[in-house]
């Protein structure tokens, strides 16, 4: 109950400062094993790409986080827990695979921290390996718009934000591949569906935009 609430009320404030657009949320599984991976380039994600999926998510946030009077105790309260980023944290893993194994839906950030507006970097091995280890169904989601909104080390500002999820995709083992083999190319062909959404989306924006060219009569 606590969490629809929460979930509400951030979605409709997240409306009122930007102007924000979602597609494709039909492509996120009603039940079982749902694995959401996104990029990454503003705290903004993670309330974002949770708050417009259809179904309730869990995530994990660094640990600093949960330092910060009222905002700890809020995410814990929105299913997020901490990692510890320096060395591993074995026991954030083990909360990610019991909430996949345990038929819930996880969202994570292949590309490991935030980066650029518009930069997909390379991933890390954590997404492929909670894919590969769980059978979970995959949605790629691409963010637009959010570094702009609210970029490290800067104050929001209002803009236009898009989110779109993306067809699922499962990932095995590979024949013969080696463990880290398979968690590799299952993190990089994440990165590479998550780009085609990406291309997509700037060439759907592009097409909206309107034309600065003068006219003529």
């Amino acid at each position: 109950m606590l969490y629809t609430v929460l979930k509400t009320l951030a979605v409709v404030v997240m409306r009122l400062f930007w102007r924000l657009e979602v597609r494709g949320q039909e492509h996120v599984p009603g039940n079982g094993p749902v694995l959401l991976v996104a990029n990454h380039s503003s705290l903004l994600d993670p309330p974002l790409v949770a708050g417009l999926a259809p179904r309730q998510v869990s995530f994990m946030a660094k640990a600093e986080l949960f330092d910060v009077p009222l905002l700890g105790g809020l995410i814990r309260r929105l299913g997020a827990w901490p990692v510890r980023r320096e060395g591993g944290d074995p026991g954030a893993l083990r909360t990610a695979l019991r909430v996949l194994r345990e038929g819930g839906t996880l969202l994570v950030f292949p590309e490991g921290t935030r980066g650029e507006e518009g930069v997909l970097r390379p991933p890390k091995l954590g997404a492929g390996m909670l894919a590969v280890s769980t059978g979970a169904l995959v949605v790629p989601v691409y963010v637009r718009g959010s570094g702009r909104a609210w970029a490290r080390g800067r104050l929001p500002r209002p803009g236009r934000i898009t989110v779109v999820f993306g067809p699922t995709v499962r990932f095995g083992a590979g024949n013969g591949a080696s463990r880290k083999d398979s968690y590799e190319a299952a993190s990089r062909e994440m990165m590479a569906a998550i780009a085609r959404l990406k291309d997509r989306a700037v060439g759907e924006a592009g097409v909206r935009a309107p034309s600065t060219s003068p006219h003529h009569s």
